[in-house]
């Protein structure tokens, strides 16, 4: 029996301590929540913009795929003109050797 009042007389103390801690807990869990909405509004903002830059760099690694193509065939081209004025050279040298 002993126990049981013990009990009686701490449970209206748990209740006022409780209830004190109540409304500080709500108010911490608002502020948290809130502060977790705004974090995840930067991150859906960021991600925004990364995705944006993202579309905008592949754009530029697309003109200069582009752009390296274009210079390689010019190289090629320029490669194979040296290649037959270099065999014609030779050629000529070599047709003189022969008179």
């Amino acid at each position: 029996m002993e126990s049981k009042a013990i009990l009686d007389v701490s449970a209206p103390s748990e209740t006022l301590a409780t209830s004190d801690v109540d409304p500080q807990l709500s108010a911490l869990l608002y502020d948290m929540s809130q502060q977790v909405e705004m974090a995840m509004h930067s991150m859906v903002k960021m991600a925004s913009e990364i995705s944006e830059c993202t579309g905008e760099i592949m754009e530029e690694m697309e003109k200069c795929k582009e752009y390296v193509n274009v210079k390689n065939k010019i190289l090629e081209e320029e490669k194979d003109r040296f290649q037959k004025a270099a065999i014609a050279v030779i050629e000529f040298l070599n047709g003189s050797e022969n008179i």
